[in-house]
């Protein structure tokens, strides 16, 4: 009789695979754009900060448009922005990017989106990561957005990022709940 292998989490050691250089810098000095700062804590379903997690973002440039062969506007895209960054979690579960505020950009259903970053999360204990979406306190355009506006009324503050003060560059804090009562809302991968 064959025996089954006992089921386990990812790691533990899922800290030491991830890359330690500057990926969450998504500007150079030529980038088009109001320069901005993202930050947050990623917490498990007790409320506890995960101290070895992996945020990545992906998003628009400025003007709404992506530097990939699926965007048919890609030679409008802004050649010093890149796009995608990634973040490691450390002190007390806190991430952070340098990044623009992407512009709006059409949605698959040919309305204008409201802008916002993708997110994807990864973490010991997960086998499958999780994705959702970061959208930006006081944006007239959140009031449209179909995929904003897909998710209940009551659950949509886990997708906005709020301002925060801070003596450097203007800053949104996004904090992400896996699980409880402040879980964010999470997309199909």
């Amino acid at each position: 009789m064959l025996k089954q292998t006992p089921s386990q989490t990812v790691g533990p050691y899922f800290h030491m695979g991830i890359p330690r250089s500057a990926e969450n810098v998504l500007t150079n000095g030529y980038t088009r754009g109001e320069r901005i700062c993202i930050t947050g804590r990623v917490f498990d379903g007790e409320g506890k900060p995960i101290h070895d997690a992996l945020v990545e973002i992906w998003q628009a440039d400025a003007g709404g448009h992506f530097d990939h062969p699926a965007d048919p506007d890609r030679s409008q895209a802004d050649p010093h922005f890149r796009g995608f960054g990634r973040s490691d979690t450390l002190d007390g579960g806190r991430f952070s990017f340098r990044t623009i505020k992407p512009g709006p950009l059409p949605g698959p259903d040919g309305q204008m989106q409201a802008p916002h970053i993708d997110v994807r999360l990864f973490s010991r204990g997960m086998l499958i990561h999780a994705v959702t979406r970061l959208y930006f306190a006081g944006e007239a355009a959140n009031a449209t957005d179909t995929v904003l506006n897909s998710v209940d009324a009551a659950r949509r503050p886990t997708l906005i990022a709020v301002p925060e003060k801070s003596s450097d560059l203007p800053t949104y804090c996004f904090d992400i709940h896996l699980q409880g009562n402040n879980e964010t809302v999470f997309f199909e991968p």
